[in-house]
């Protein structure tokens, strides 16, 4: 008998730097431990669930079989400030964005809120304008 969980989202960035400070804003979490190779956010998710940004030589060239969620109470808010972190809008579909983190990976932001996230969320300050 044994047990396993997940442990780590590992995300290829071929500007590692620039993979940084998006994921970083993006998830709210400071970079932990830093090297040539990898970044490390965390904890993530409930402190069990850790970030791994790892650098890669190629850019992306085709569309990625595993993505992140996003959910949030206000979807333009949350578009417009992973935006202003450098991620861009791809297309809307059912409601909810598509988006590319500078490194060219698909998340998306779906405005699935539920009450019972709230424990677990980050709250944002609006930009100021």
């Amino acid at each position: 008998m044994h047990r396993s969980r997940l442990l780590n989202i590992v995300i290829d960035c071929n500007d590692l730097e620039a993979g940084t400070r998006f994921w970083s804003g993006a998830l709210g979490r400071e970079p932990i431990d830093q090297d040539e190779e990898y970044t490390e956010l965390g904890p993530a998710i409930g402190g069990l669930l850790w970030v791994i940004l790892q650098r890669v030589p190629e850019p992306k060239t085709c569309k990625s079989r595993v993505h992140l969620d996003f959910t949030t109470d206000d979807l333009e808010s949350e578009v417009a400030r992973l935006e202003a972190l450098g991620a861009r809008r791809i297309e809307q579909i059912h409601g909810w964005w598509v988006m590319n983190d500078p490194c060219g990976n698909e998340f998306c932001v779906l405005p699935n809120w539920r009450e019972e996230y709230a424990d677990e969320a980050k709250t944002w300050e609006e930009p100021r304008t």
